[in-house]
């Protein structure tokens, strides 16, 4: 009812801060967890006041801007770096970054998330077991457009850091990539743009 929206606005803009905090201060780095635990700790029950990642994603930058402006930028310089060197032993499989560490927003305790395309999926597992890296394989519902795809997700530590490995296949380079159905495309950046960023955050 009419009455009701400003309340549900300013919950929407409560959560939002809340989640934003929970990234930045917990390390928690999916929105959706982000959502509910913010929404549980402001007693909302109603899920229409949930704000959108946009929303979690602009209220994170500007806490982290104002809490931890040189924390952050430290932290994103040697994510961004430790992501290059692990592209660059990987560039046989067409690596490219993605998630926060790309976007900025990376808070404590995150991970490098890259994704890989190829058509040997097999050979990254060798790659890893030839260079004794230990890792533990998951998969991830994806989306390749609008048709949903398992993908083979290899989780290890590169230089003490949580990295995550999610093996496409090549063709999917093409594909707008998606963790839902109706959200927005994944975005990437291959070895030359992620060396770009590297050498302006330097």
């Amino acid at each position: 009812m009419p009455r009701d929206k400003p309340k549900q606005s300013q919950m929407r803009a409560r959560i939002a801060v809340a989640a934003a905090r929970l990234m930045a201060e917990d390390g928690v780095d999916d929105f959706a967890l982000a959502k509910r635990k913010a929404a549980r700790q402001l007693g909302a029950a109603d899920t229409q006041s949930l704000p959108a990642n946009e929303e979690i994603e602009a209220e994170l930058r500007a806490y982290q801007t104002l809490y931890q402006g040189d924390e952050q930028r430290d932290r994103i310089r040697a994510l961004r770096s430790f992501a290059l060197e692990a592209m660059r032993s990987l560039a046989d499989f067409n690596p490219h970054l993605a998630g926060a560490v790309l976007k900025g927003t990376a808070g404590r305790y995150a991970d490098i998330d890259l994704q890989l395309f190829t058509d040997d999926h097999k050979a990254v597992e060798l790659f890893l077991l030839n260079r004794n890296l230990s890792y533990a394989a998951s998969e991830h519902r994806h989306y390749c457009g609008d048709e949903p795809r398992s993908v083979p997700v290899l989780r290890l530590e590169w230089r003490g850091v949580p990295l995550n490995l999610s093996v496409y296949a090549a063709k999917d380079e093409r594909s707008a990539l998606k963790t839902s159905v109706g959200g927005r495309p994944i975005e990437r950046a291959g070895i030359s743009a992620v060396s770009a960023l590297v050498a302006t955050d330097a």
